[in-house]
């Protein structure tokens, strides 16, 4: 995390429609977490874990999240391997990857199915490593 102040990485965003996007799907996250965001780089950060693997390999990471990228706004669900396809069947417009979930503007999705997909891949995630407010 950078710590840097997140409305005020939101509110420089040049792209007006951007911007406003942005500032919405804050508000969604805050909602849906009850957390308040961390910038992490160029993301917009909610909660956070610590994971290690068998492997030794170990880190700390944002629970969920989102980047107001130039191209599409990309939203972060962790964990990306598991199957949401339940939920993105009744999303809207969208692109997924491997954790992450593209959105070209929020005006092609159903802003409450998007709050149902974080909180269950927040519940998901807390099953396998311990999530905590941030």
């Amino acid at each position: 995390p950078t710590y840097e102040d997140a409305a005020a990485f939101i509110e420089a965003l040049v792209d007006e429609q951007r911007r406003a996007d942005a500032n919405r799907l804050d508000r969604i996250f805050q909602s849906a977490t009850g957390w308040r965001p961390v910038l992490w780089g160029s993301i917009l950060g909610y909660g956070s874990y610590h994971y290690k693997y068998e492997t030794g390999r170990e880190g700390y990471f944002l629970a969920t999240g989102f980047s107001p990228r130039k191209s599409s706004l990309s939203v972060y669900i962790m964990p990306g391997y598991q199957d949401y396809s339940k939920i993105l069947d009744r999303l809207g417009k969208h692109k997924t990857g491997k954790s992450c979930l593209y959105i070209n503007k929020l005006a092609d999705i159903d802003e409450k199915v998007l709050s149902e997909l974080i909180r269950s891949a927040l519940s998901d995630l807390n099953a396998m490593w311990s999530v905590h407010p941030s």
